[in-house]
């Protein structure tokens, strides 16, 4: 079916619009344009940044507290020198018959863990603080990481149980440890994202038959994070943890938000 042709007054309309908007765009005699015309986005001013970067009073206040946590734990004073020997050792490359590169993730979950380093260098502020319990220790670090390299992190994190799910490793004395990873069932929510394990690791110390468990966690707030690990020979109190993480998330968005941090934390349900 052949397509009628457009009227000829509509075809005149057309061209007569097109001169009008060229002829707009034209300078006068004496140079200076007639007319400009400035976009809507070029009137706008740029957007703020959507989380605000943490400074090194914020990563202070951030931190949390004795009371943030509960129970008899103690705020220790040597926490930046903290190293669990449990931690140190070799990954046995040979148990990863068909993925070798996963003996590598191993071994930085290792590495990490005993230089509390899991959560990288930060690009901004940073702080730290540890408490103790009896043989249990609970180390909280917060600081400005960057949101990219904070999700890699988590997606690291979360591939752990199934690429490390048990491994051995030797230790400096030549004997060997098992470690296992497994995921931390039902974490709470807390952050804009969030990734937790258990890890156990069984072998000798001193050459005695020692096992040390340790929740591990990591969550972001914006491009800010925090790592909880929280653990020792005699197991985990899970309980800690979750406070840990729920009152360390509050008082980070508190910050972040340019609010004070409650001196006592709110009670969750």
């Amino acid at each position: 079916m052949t397509r009628p042709s457009r009227p000829a007054r509509v075809l005149a309309s057309a061209l007569a619009a097109g001169t009008l908007l060229a002829t707009a765009a034209c300078a006068d005699e004496s140079g200076t344009p007639e007319a400009s015309t400035v976009s809507p986005a070029a009137e706008r001013s740029p957007a703020p940044s959507a989380t605000p970067a943490l400074t090194g009073a914020g990563a202070q206040a951030a931190l949390i507290t004795p009371a943030d946590i509960e129970d008899d734990w103690q705020l220790a004073n040597d926490a930046a020198t903290w190293r669990n020997t449990m931690l140190v050792g070799k990954v046995d490359v040979a148990q990863f018959l068909t993925a070798k590169a996963d003996a590598a993730d191993c071994q930085r979950l290792l590495d990490g863990l005993y230089s509390d380093s899991l959560l990288g260098r930060t690009t901004g502020a940073s702080g730290l603080r540890g408490f103790t319990s009896e043989d249990s220790r609970l180390l909280y670090q917060v600081g400005d990481y960057g949101s990219a390299n904070l999700n890699a992190t988590l997606d690291w994190l979360k591939s752990l149980p199934e690429k490390c799910n048990q491994f051995t490793a030797t230790a400096a004395d030549g004997s060997p440890r098992t470690v296992q990873v497994v995921e931390y069932k039902e974490p709470p929510k807390v952050g804009d994202a969030l990734a937790a394990l258990t890890v156990t690791v069984q072998g000798t110390s001193n050459g005695q038959p020692a096992k040390t468990t340790l929740d591990v966690t990591v969550f972001r707030v914006g491009a800010s994070g925090a790592a909880v690990t929280n653990g020792g020979l005699s197991g985990v109190d899970h309980d800690s943890t979750v406070l840990a993480l729920q009152n360390g998330a509050q008082r980070l968005k508190d910050v972040l938000s340019g609010k004070t941090p409650a001196p006592l934390p709110s009670q969750f349900d």
